[in-house]
């Protein structure tokens, strides 16, 4: 594709992380997200701890978003998150909602809705996480998500689970 003909979309993720030094893991995070092609970090959320959702029996985690500028098709991008993951030693099919290095979800690709087997867009969880709502709340406020409404007037629960800013 020529440079002129690029078409840059907004798109935000939501960066998780509660085993190996899960700050450490996040921040590492905003780097690999750094260096997608045709992708650029244009901002990114503080850093929450958060208590675990789903299996408690875990280490808390460390929680944030970023907001990002891409070329890229939303499953090409899914792919390059998947593939930060992998090189981060995420292993692949483990327990759900249990502990991981790292975990980079795609929540909102432009104005897009999609349902596919391997991608829901925007991600179904983000109303009822508040480890994913603050975050992309302190990042993009205004930011209108196709089915919930802008950021700033969906409801949170910040008591649970239990979650702290930190940086």
């Amino acid at each position: 594709m020529s440079q002129s003909r690029r078409v840059w979309k907004p798109a935000y993720v939501g960066l998780g992380s509660n085993l190996e030094n899960p700050a450490r893991q996040i921040e590492a995070a905003f780097e690999l997200l750094r260096g997608i092609p045709e992708t650029r970090l244009i901002a990114r959320s503080p850093l929450y701890d958060t208590a675990p959702f789903g299996v408690v029996e875990q280490p808390d985690f460390v929680n944030a978003a970023a907001a990002l500028l891409t070329c890229l098709e939303p499953l090409d991008l899914l792919a390059k998150f998947q593939e930060i993951e992998r090189n981060q030693g995420r292993e692949q099919g483990g327990q759900r909602w249990g502990p991981r290095i790292l975990d980079l979800d795609l929540l909102v690709y432009s104005d897009r809705v999609i349902s596919e087997a391997t991608l829901s867009v925007p991600h179904p969880g983000i109303a009822e996480r508040n480890f994913v709502l603050l975050p992309l709340r302190d990042l993009a406020p205004e930011l209108l998500i196709p089915g919930l409404g802008r950021v700033i007037r969906i409801p949170v629960n910040e008591q649970e689970p239990r979650i702290t800013r930190i940086v």
